[in-house]
């Protein structure tokens, strides 16, 4: 049998030689990768099982946590609520009367926990969470200011009235030392006052129409006037005639001893003169009468009243003895 002559160098191995190269690499291959199998499986199971282990641990942790943060919660909420009813119940408690409690003299009841004065029974029961103790007296009524001494009570009024002949001449400005008035001079409506005196001397008008004249038996001159600063001796004065008329004068009292003198006369009347103080007290009236002709007297009125009190003058004519204006006068009035 002839041999096959040998395949030339640098060809490639027969078919078969392919064939069993790669046979044996496929054998190589089978065993590495069936090695392979062997142990990817148990990788991938434990792979497996440990993602699902952490998964369900951090799931587990996540729900203990929450749960403890709601009963964390919860346990505050309720411990707060219960706080809020123990403080409205103790303020309700503390602020409500107590019913065993009588009144307080002044008609409130005793509240507890407001300041309260102490019972005036020594028995009474105590204000809770307050000390008893004496009641003391209450401060009598004052209306003087704290640390002054109270004002001592306002002396009575006092008031006397003589009358005396005017003298043939009067000086207002050593009659009148702290203020004088007088009437008529330039008219019947004219006065003049003592200038820079204490304007305690008011003129309250009067009922019935004043005339002025000059017939006065008396004569009356003043050195410290005012509009007219100074006059010789005048017989100047006003009057008004008819019964119920006449003259409405005051003095302002100051709550010292003073002395008005009136100067004043009637013509064929019978005037009235009436000194009372607008506060009441006590009182004074007497009367100047002259049927024929005229007469004219100074009445002197000493007299102390508070202070703001009048001395009223209401000098009128209360009966006339001709139908030809029997009247009563007026000449001056002046205040010491």
């Amino acid at each position: 049998m002839a041999e096959e002559p040998a395949a030339p160098s640098g060809e490639p191995p027969s078919r078969p030689n392919r064939a069993a190269h790669r046979g044996g690499s496929a054998r190589h291959r089978s065993v590495r990768l069936g090695g392979i199998r062997d142990h990817l499986p148990r990788r991938a199971a434990a792979h497996r099982r440990q993602p699902q282990l952490t998964s369900e641990s951090r799931g587990g942790t996540r729900r203990l946590a929450r749960a403890r943060r709601r009963r964390r919660c919860a346990v505050e909420a309720v411990a707060a609520f219960a706080g809020l009813l123990a403080l409205v119940g103790f303020v309700n408690w503390w602020s409500e009367p107590t019913p065993d409690i009588p009144a307080e003299s002044d008609g409130l009841p005793a509240v507890v926990g407001r300041p309260s004065l102490p019972s005036p029974v020594p028995t009474a029961p105590a204000v809770p969470g307050l000390r008893p103790r004496e009641r003391s007296p209450s401060p009598t009524p004052s209306s003087s200011t704290p640390g002054t001494a109270p004002a001592p009570p306002a002396a009575p009024s006092t008031l006397t009235v003589s009358r005396a002949d005017i003298p043939a001449t009067v000086d207002l400005t050593e009659q009148g030392r702290r203020d004088w008035l007088h009437w008529g001079l330039g008219g019947a409506g004219a006065t003049v006052r003592k200038r820079d005196g204490s304007a305690e001397i008011l003129d309250l008008g009067g009922r019935g129409e004043r005339s002025g004249w000059d017939g006065n038996q008396e004569l009356f001159g003043w050195r410290d006037g005012a509009p007219v600063e100074s006059a010789d001796p005048t017989p100047d004065g006003v009057l008004t005639c008819g019964a119920g008329n006449g003259f409405d004068l005051a003095v302002v009292a100051d709550g010292q001893p003073r002395t008005a003198t009136v100067y004043l006369g009637v013509w064929m009347a019978r005037g009235r003169l009436d000194v009372r103080f607008s506060d009441g007290g006590p009182g004074r009236s007497l009367r100047l009468e002259e049927r024929h002709t005229s007469q004219s007297t100074g009445v002197t009125v000493r007299f102390k009243a508070p202070k703001g009190a009048r001395l009223l003058l209401t000098w009128r004519v209360e009966e006339t003895f001709t139908p030809h204006c029997g009247n009563v006068g007026l000449q001056a009035l002046t205040l010491r």
